[in-house]
C-alpha cells in the first residue's frame, strides 16, 4: 500500500515552504495546493502542485484524495479589496469539508496565539471560529496557535529593521509594553511537521524562547543591526496615519487598526512553555548584515504570483 501523501497549503509560500522541505528531507510524498501555481517552485519535480479550487469543491477533494496529512497554513493578514478575512474563513471551511469527504487522516491547522469568537478583532474572532469547526469535523488534529514568525521572508521584524535602517525615529504605539513572543520559522516547521504523526487532538501555543515588549525588540534589533534610532511613544491613531503614509510610498499595507489593537492588547504572548528554542537575539546577531535591507510587501507578494517569494 503506497504512504499517505503530505498535502502543505501554500509550499510555494512562507511557512508552507519550510514545512515542504522537512517532509521532503524526511522522504515524504509531497502535494501542495496554492494560489501561485506558477511562482519559482524551489522542489522542482519533487512536489506535486494543485490548484487552492476553493469554489470546485469536487476538485478540491480530488486534490485532497490520498493525503494522510493536511498541513493547512492558509489565511490572509488583513481585509483588502481583493481578500478578506470573511472570505478566508469561507474557503477554510471549504477546506476543512473536502478533506472529509477526501478521507484525509489529520490536519495541523495555523492558528493564532489567543483566539476568541468574541474577540472585536476580526482576525482574531475568525482563527477562533474555524478552530470550532476543525474541532467539531471529526477529524483528528493539532492547532497550532503561533505568536509571530521570524526568519528567511518574515515580514514584522524584518521590516521593524527596515525602518530603523531608514527612518530618523522609530514610533511605538503607547508605552511599547505589550508583549511578543516571536518563534524561528524552522522551529515552528518541525513542531508542524512532528503534529503530523498520528496522535491525540492537541491545541499548542507556538512561542519562542525569548519575550520581548515591542519597545524592547525595536530597540534590541537596533543595537544588533547596528542603528540605533530614537524610540518615540505615539498615540494609535498617529501611529496607522503614519503607518497608513508609510504604506501609500511602499504601495503596500504595513499595519492596520486591528494589528495594532492586537498588538497593544498583548495578543501575541501566552503563559504556555516555548515551542521553539531558536533565540531571535541570536539569529539576529547572525543575519545583521542582510535583515531589514529590503522591504518585505504583503501586497507584492499577492500581486506578483511568479517571482521567487523571497524576493518581494
Amino acid at each position: 500500500m503506497p504512504e499517505p501523501l503530505h498535502v502543505v497549503t501554500g509550499a510555494l509560500g512562507y511557512s508552507g515552504s519550510y514545512i515542504a522541505r522537512r517532509l521532503l528531507g524526511e522522504g515524504r510524498g509531497v502535494r501542495t495546493l496554492t494560489n501561485s501555481r506558477r511562482r519559482r517552485n524551489p522542489f522542482g519535480s519533487r512536489i506535486d502542485i494543485h490548484p487552492l479550487a476553493f469554489h470546485q469543491p469536487d476538485r478540491l477533494v480530488d486534490s485532497l484524495r490520498g493525503a494522510g496529512v493536511l498541513y493547512n497554513t492558509y489565511w490572509v493578514r488583513f481585509n483588502h479589496r481583493s481578500f478578506s478575512h470573511g472570505e478566508a474563513v469561507a474557503n477554510t471551511l471549504a477546506l476543512f469539508d473536502a478533506a472529509k469527504r477526501a478521507g484525509v487522516g489529520r490536519i495541523v491547522h495555523v492558528s493564532i496565539t489567543n483566539p476568541s469568537e468574541d474577540s472585536p478583532l476580526e482576525y482574531f474572532r475568525g482563527k477562533a471560529r474555524l478552530e470550532r469547526a476543525l474541532r467539531e469535523s471529526g477529524i483528528s488534529y493539532t492547532i497550532l496557535r503561533p505568536a509571530v514568525l521570524f526568519g528567511g521572508a518574515d515580514i514584522l521584524v524584518n521590516n521593524i529593521a527596515w525602518a530603523l535602517r531608514h527612518l530618523p525615529v522609530v514610533g511605538v504605539f503607547g508605552n511599547g509594553r505589550y508583549r511578543l513572543q516571536p518563534i524561528h520559522v524552522e522551529d515552528f516547521a518541525a513542531l508542524a511537521v512532528r503534529e503530523g504523526l498520528p496522535g491525540p487532538n492537541r491545541v499548542i501555543d507556538v512561542t519562542g524562547p525569548e519575550t520581548f515588549t515591542y519597545r524592547e525588540l525595536v530597540g534590541r534589533l537596533g543595537e544588533i543591526i547596528g542603528c540605533r534610532r530614537p524610540i518615540v511613544p505615539v498615540p494609535p491613531a498617529l501611529g496607522l496615519l503614519a503607518a497608513s503614509i508609510l504604506g501609500l510610498l511602499m504601495r503596500d499595507v504595513v499595519l492596520t487598526r486591528d494589528e495594532i489593537a492586537g498588538l497593544m492588547a498583548g495578543l501575541l504572548a501566552t503563559g504556555s512553555p516555548p515551542a521553539g528554542t531558536t533565540r531571535l537575539t541570536d539569529w539576529a546577531r547572525a543575519h545583521a548584515d542582510q535583515l531589514g535591507t529590503r522591504y518585505a510587501s504583503e501586497l507584492a507578494r499577492r500581486r506578483n504570483r511568479e517571482a521567487p517569494y523571497d524576493t518581494l
